[in-house]
């Protein structure tokens, strides 16, 4: 689902017993735990994912079945941007614990992750992030829920 602003995926998850992805959890997903790259490897092109115009527009969820991440999930890189239950911090990775890290308890703007289909390879890092505020729609945003365990 894109064209959604990051209240109403928040309220979506929330609907279906569940919550956004948190910042890392969202990383941790694409990279697994053998500090990849990119959720398939280190290598890109665009077999993997849809990036740097490879397509030109987005695509249907699963067209990359070689780009999954390590846990088997589809499109943790390119096509679209995903919501992040987090608050952008700039720096969020020297002030965050190894562990669980969380973002900042208020903020301006949401994280997003996950790069987009007219963004070059260096934003479909695992490691890459994005930011912009809670009430933006586009069409290279999407969100993903998670339910806790």
């Amino acid at each position: 689902m894109i064209y959604v602003d990051w209240n109403q995926a928040k309220t979506y998850c929330e609907w279906r017993g569940a919550q956004l992805l948190t910042e890392a959890q969202c990383e941790k997903a694409a990279r697994g735990i053998d500090g990849r790259t990119y959720p398939w490897g280190e290598v890109i092109d665009c077999a993997k994912a849809n990036y740097g115009n490879c397509v030109g527009d987005t695509t249907e969820v699963g067209v990359y079945p070689t780009g999954k991440s390590p846990y088997g999930i589809y499109d943790m890189a390119g096509n679209v941007w995903e919501w992040t239950a987090d608050w952008y911090s700039e720096t969020y990775y020297q002030n965050s614990p190894s562990k669980n890290p969380l973002g900042p308890n208020s903020g301006l703007y949401r994280v997003l992750r996950g790069g987009t289909w007219g963004y070059v390879e260096n934003h479909l890092r695992a490691s890459a992030r994005d930011f912009n505020s809670p009430d933006y729609i586009y069409k290279v945003i999407r969100f993903r829920c998670v339910r806790p365990t």
